[in-house]
C-alpha cells in the first residue's frame, strides 16, 4: 500500500505548510500547533507525555516546547513531584491563540473534503481512526 502511505504523507505536508501560512502572522509554525493545541487541553502536561500524546521523540517535544516558550505561548515549569521534569503551561498568549489554531483546522478539514457527503465524511473518519489505532500500536 504504497500509495496510501506517499497520500498520508502528502496530505501532512499540505496541512504543515496551509497551517503555517494561515497564522504566520501569529509567529506560530506549522509544526508547533499541534503542540499547542495539546498543552492547552492538558495544562501541566510534562514533555514525556506531550511526546506520548502526539507520537514525537522526546527530544522533538523539548525543541519544540523550547520554541514555544521563547514565542511567548508557553512556559515549563519543574513538576511538582519530580522537580527534574519539566510541565508545560499555556501563557495567555497561548490560551488567546487556541481558537484561532482550532478554527485554522476546521477550516482545513472543510477544504478537504468540500463535495463529500455526510456519509462519506462518517466513513471516512471512521476509517482514518482505524488507520490511526493501528499506527499508534
Amino acid at each position: 500500500m504504497v500509495s496510501i502511505m506517499a497520500s498520508i504523507k502528502q496530505i501532512s505536508r499540505c496541512s504543515t505548510l496551509y497551517r503555517a501560512e494561515a497564522l504566520e502572522q501569529e509567529k506560530l509554525g506549522g509544526y508547533q500547533q499541534s503542540y499547542l493545541l495539546t498543552i492547552c487541553e492538558n495544562p501541566g502536561i510534562t514533555q514525556d507525555e506531550l511526546a506520548q500524546t502526539i507520537h514525537v521523540n522526546k527530544s522533538n517535544a523539548a525543541r519544540q516546547a523550547a520554541a514555544l516558550e521563547e514565542g511567548g505561548f508557553i512556559i515549563r515549569l519543574p513538576g511538582k513531584t519530580d522537580r527534574r521534569q519539566q510541565c508545560a503551561y499555556p501563557t495567555e498568549k497561548g490560551k488567546r491563540l487556541y481558537p484561532a489554531v482550532r478554527q485554522v483546522l476546521e477550516e482545513w478539514s472543510e477544504q478537504l473534503l468540500e463535495g463529500f457527503t455526510e456519509e462519506e465524511r462518517r466513513t471516512l473518519d471512521e476509517m482514518l481512526k482505524k488507520i490511526s489505532s493501528r499506527a499508534a500500536k
